[in-house]
């Protein structure tokens, strides 16, 4: 099945691509990889989830703005190689959560960009990953997500 066909599946939508908030492309291509710039959790333009896990906002907030952040990461993919089946490999996922003192379950958070890559791509969508707590993120948003992909010969 392809990756497109199998998001319609899934009822979600690649988005538009997200208007940088600074001075960088949203993804680059170099030979077979494509690397994301860090994608927050924009819906049509506006920034979704917003504040500290931990303290403003709840861990199933987190997960839900982490899935977001992965699609946004796909709509960077896409602008650069044309369709989400010309993916070979999703090979790493980063994942920053804004993070109130004391909040320890990044993991759990970051678990929405991850599971929801690999239930697009399935064995292509396994990739190594980190997920870090940071004290702030650009425009208070909850979580960032970066993600390196292997593309198609």
């Amino acid at each position: 099945m392809s990756f497109e066909t199998k998001v319609k599946e899934m009822g979600l939508t690649i988005p538009a691509v997200a208007k940088p908030v600074a001075a960088y492309v949203p993804a680059i291509r170099v030979g077979d990889y494509v690397y994301t710039s860090g994608q927050i959790p924009f819906v049509e333009g506006k920034l979704a989830y917003a504040g500290k896990l931990g303290s403003d906002i709840q861990l199933e907030q987190g997960y839900e703005a982490a899935k977001v952040c992965a699609l946004n990461c796909l709509a960077a993919v896409k602008s650069v190689i044309g369709s989400l089946d010309n993916i070979e490999q999703i090979v790493k996922v980063v994942g920053f959560v804004n993070s109130a003192a004391g909040f320890v379950d990044q993991p759990k958070v970051v678990n929405g960009a991850s599971e929801l890559v690999g239930n697009i791509f399935g064995k292509q969508g396994e990739h190594s990953r980190s997920a870090v707590g940071v004290s702030e993120l650009p425009i208070n948003a909850a979580v960032e997500v970066e993600m390196i992909i292997k593309v198609k010969s």
